[in-house]
């Protein structure tokens, strides 16, 4: 019975100690979020109908990232803005960018055919949304000149999003 016991508490001991040094790891090593005037940290996801997208292949171009999801109803309602600004402003070096975030990409396709979205769908699998610290949906990384120069948390407005790129495509 003593035996036992202490068995159990040896367990115990390496459970918390493994866990321990775990979590340690994962704090020492992990990076910061990159944020308002850092460099936008490059990537190559795999596209929504094939191929492969690159974020440094648009180095030159003002890019509006948008990480979204199909389950998130903020997402599918400024859709449908982004898909404006993209035919609006592509002639003007505008590129709208969307990163799906964990949809099937059977789910992703039909969401792109119903709203009639045209910009690039790049699919993600936790691992870009983790390089840039995304913990909402959507959220949208402004980035100029490959600089990340705004950050929009949540659903844009016409208003909100007419005036980020306002004023930064005329810098």
């Amino acid at each position: 019975m003593k035996r036992k016991k202490w068995l159990q508490v040896i367990i115990l001991a390496a459970i918390l100690a493994v866990g321990g040094i775990t979590l340690a790891g994962n704090l020492l090593t992990a990076k910061a979020a990159p944020g308002i005037g850092d460099e936008a940290p490059n990537f190559t996801l795999p596209e929504l109908h094939g191929g492969t997208g690159a974020l440094a292949d648009y180095k030159d171009r003002l890019v509006v990232l948008n990480f979204w999801g199909t389950y998130c109803p903020p997402c599918v309602n400024e859709m449908p803005l982004l898909q404006q600004f993209h035919e609006q402003y592509e002639s003007r070096g505008l590129a709208v960018i969307g990163v799906n975030e964990g949809d099937p990409a059977v789910a992703a396709k039909g969401f792109v055919r119903q709203y009639g979205i045209t910009f690039p769908i790049w699919m993600d699998k936790d691992t870009v949304r983790k390089q840039y610290g995304v913990t909402e949906y959507p959220t949208t990384f402004f980035i100029k000149d490959g600089v990340i120069r705004h950050i929009a948390y949540g659903e844009m407005k016409e208003p909100y999003l007419s005036g980020v790129l306002a004023s930064l495509m005329d810098k």
